[in-house]
């Protein structure tokens, strides 16, 4: 019977081999900064994509299927070419191409405009990202990623510019009992429940759940998970939970069936330029420099 080939999405390969390194999801979802579960439906969106299964759960962990066992040296070697295409890419590219990644609503546009006028001969493209694509930098995809914190991704080979401050604000149907107040506290919402996101790592996860809250004690754990940001209106809009949002995200202002309350006392996110530490092109520090004088907070 012949195989039909697929178009195979590298960002499953790379979670598979990590899975196939440890054999144990648990800690395989801790190195690649995800959910378990979030990794476990991945794993099942690969298996389904070759028709075949590459892992057997046991009790005791994970093994490999005789199907994993000889897709693992070829997925390993697959990546591994990804790379090298990737940063032969890069490094061909004359020293006048940049390519700026920024995440969710957030605008670089002053910036790149900025960037632009002082640079005329360089050649700058963006790349809107949603906000489980923040590896595009790491992945050599992007060579700087406006975004907000925390960073989804590990930030120990990063150089990272904050820009401002942007304070976080409580997310509520508009006949909810807090819509319309001034401002609320932790503790006015302590017993709801906040909308938790697929596939994020735990310290994302966190943060945006207001997990734990100011006093230690966890917070209520929500019906559903999402994979969106529209997901996560549809679920705060039609009741079944609440959710925290950064105070200049607009595409909660849209709908007229929310309302953002501001928040006392708990930590704003911040919004900054992260980069890859040995970056070498001049463009990155430009655009740094763009983005710290165009990139503010509109009060």
């Amino acid at each position: 019977m012949p195989v039909t080939a697929v178009d195979l999405d590298l960002r499953l390969v790379r979670y598979f081999t990590v899975v196939a390194e440890h054999l144990n999801y648990a800690r395989a979802a801790t190195a690649l900064h995800v959910a378990q579960p979030a990794l476990s439906r991945q794993i099942k969106r690969l298996e389904s994509q070759l028709g075949v299964r590459l892992l057997e759960r046991t009790t005791q962990g994970s093994t490999l299927s005789p199907a994993g066992a000889a897709f693992l040296p070829r997925a390993q070697e697959l990546l591994y070419t990804a790379r090298k295409a990737t940063l032969a890419a890069h490094t061909a590219a004359p020293q006048r191409t940049l390519t700026i990644g920024y995440l969710e609503d957030l605008v670089v546009t002053p910036a790149l405009r900025d960037l632009q006028h002082r640079y005329p001969e360089a050649h700058v493209r963006t790349l809107h990202l949603d906000w489980d694509q923040a590896r595009a930098l790491p992945d050599c995809r992007v060579d700087v990623l406006v975004a907000r914190t925390p960073l989804p991704i590990p930030s120990e080979d990063l150089q990272v510019t904050v820009l401002y401050e942007e304070p976080r604000v409580l997310l509520v149907p508009v006949d909810h009992r807090l819509a319309g107040k001034e401002s609320v506290t932790p503790g006015d919402f302590a017993d709801e429940p906040l909308v938790a996101c697929a596939g994020m790592a735990a310290a994302w996860t966190g943060f945006w759940r207001l997990d734990p809250r100011p006093d230690g004690a966890p917070a209520p754990l929500g019906p559903t998970l999402v994979e969106t940001f529209e997901d996560k209106l549809e679920v705060v809009a039609d009741g079944r939970a609440i959710a925290l949002v950064p105070a200049d995200d607009r595409r909660s202002t849209l709908r007229e069936d929310l309302a953002t309350v501001p928040i006392e006392g708990i930590q704003p996110c911040e919004v900054v330029v992260a980069a890859r530490a040995d970056d070498t092109n001049p463009l990155v520090a430009r655009f740094r420099e763009s983005a710290t004088r165009h990139l503010i907070r509109e009060l």
